[in-house]
């Protein structure tokens, strides 16, 4: 009879009242979907960046600009030089002569006198200095230079020097009559005679 009562029981018993698992509690889903909404941002976010990476652009290089005393000494001496037809540009190609200390440091201008026949002459250098007295002095310092044994020696045997002093610029030009193949070669010495003060240097 207990048998029976019990299969009864159960017969009873519909889907719905069978005993059921626990259902995870909400709180233990939260640190999953956090991570999984994290790691869609992630890499969304790669994307968006690789997308949006800015393009790199070339700046212009910067062009050295010229002082208000060098650009002044350089128009005087382009109009000096016009005068005795010669044309003066600005040298495309780097040029340092051998200069005494004072004068290598000093800032500079490096131009040049249209040569046809000779592109890789008539370079004249101009160089700043804080006064007037300075550039005398410095011009007066690369005139003895120039006379010394270790100033000799880094030109041709034949070179000749013109230094001129303009205020606070000190002009300089060098030359060798038995290798320069222009003919106006030899006008720029005698046109540079009579710009500004000329500063002696022993033969």
């Amino acid at each position: 009879m207990a048998a029976r009562m019990s299969s009864a029981l159960a017969a009873c018993d519909g889907p719905g009242d069978r005993p059921r698992r626990p259902s995870p509690r909400p709180g233990r889903r939260a640190p999953a979907l956090a991570l999984a909404v994290a790691l869609a941002l992630i890499v969304g976010g790669c994307g968006i960046a690789a997308h949006q990476a800015p393009i790199p652009t070339t700046a212009a290089t910067p062009v050295p600009s010229v002082s208000a005393v060098l650009g002044a000494c350089r128009t005087k001496l382009e109009a000096t030089l016009r005068a005795g037809q010669l044309a003066l540009i600005d040298a495309k190609v780097p040029f340092r002569p051998a200069e005494s200390p004072t004068v290598t440091a000093a800032p500079r201008l490096v131009t040049q006198v249209v040569l046809p026949q000779d592109p890789a002459g008539g370079f004249i250098v101009l160089y700043e200095f804080p006064d007037a007295s300075a550039a005398y002095a410095a011009a007066r310092e690369q005139a003895a230079y120039l006379a010394t044994g270790p100033g000799r020696v880094q030109f041709v045997p034949d070179a000749q020097h013109i230094l001129r002093a303009d205020g606070s610029c000190v002009v300089f030009y060098s030359w060798s009559p038995a290798n320069s193949p222009d003919p106006a070669s030899a006008a720029i010495p005698t046109v540079l005679g009579t710009f500004a003060e000329g500063i002696p240097i022993r033969p």
